[in-house]
């Protein structure tokens, strides 16, 4: 792929992870999310943290089975973005939902244990995003390919996280789409048997 080609794949990716933001402040500055701004805003931003999530992991399958070099200049960034997302949707749960009550959230988390897996879910990105840099990589050794399998983890508790809270509604479309998506990309990570004979030897590759 040449230098321009990453360029615009890089940017797209900048592009797929700031522009939600800037829609969410919008409409969280123009009114577009009452009567319940707080809930539309943590809803949109923890959907999006999923979407970004689930197009990180799609990078690596779509590499193997297009031959394209792009997803690997875009794959960190889509999972930083992610991050990103993660974080603002617990910001908005912390700051916003409870009023950054901390001793309610406890009580909170009994009463609704969605809050817990999605707690868990944002802890285990923590350590990935801080270690994804190739710094890391080689610091870490086959030791960074192990922690950055809990990415699949973290997508698994992501959607759980996303079903606990819509089934109430009864309008499962979306989260089913999700989970769809989700088996699809693991199955594509099946050993074929052509890989399954490749010995080792190579940097371990990044997350996703």
């Amino acid at each position: 792929m040449t230098s321009v080609g990453v360029r615009v794949a890089r940017g797209a990716a900048l592009a797929a992870g700031a522009l939600p933001l800037v829609l969410m402040g919008w409409r969280t500055w123009t009114g577009a999310y009452e009567p319940d701004p707080i809930a539309a805003l943590a809803d949109e931003s923890g959907e999006w943290a999923l979407r970004l999530l689930l197009a990180t992991l799609a990078m690596r399958p779509l590499r193997r089975l297009m031959g394209w070099r792009w997803p690997l200049a875009v794959r960190r960034r889509l999972g930083l973005w992610a991050f990103v997302h993660a974080s603002l949707h617990l910001g908005v749960y912390l700051g916003l939902d409870q009023y950054g009550i901390w001793a309610e959230i406890p009580r909170d988390i009994a009463e609704r244990p969605f809050v817990a897996v999605g707690l868990a879910a944002w802890l285990l990105l923590v350590p990935l995003a801080v270690t994804s840099t190739r710094g890391w990589m080689r610091r870490l050794g086959r030791r960074w390919q192990a922690l950055h399998r809990l990415v699949y983890l973290v997508a698994a508790l992501g959607l759980l996280h996303q079903w606990w809270i819509v089934a109430p509604k009864a309008d499962l479309t979306r989260p089913l789409a999700y989970l769809a998506i989700f088996v699809l990309l693991m199955a594509l990570r099946l050993p074929s048997p052509a890989r399954a004979g490749r010995g080792p030897g190579r940097l371990p590759e990044r997350a996703g």
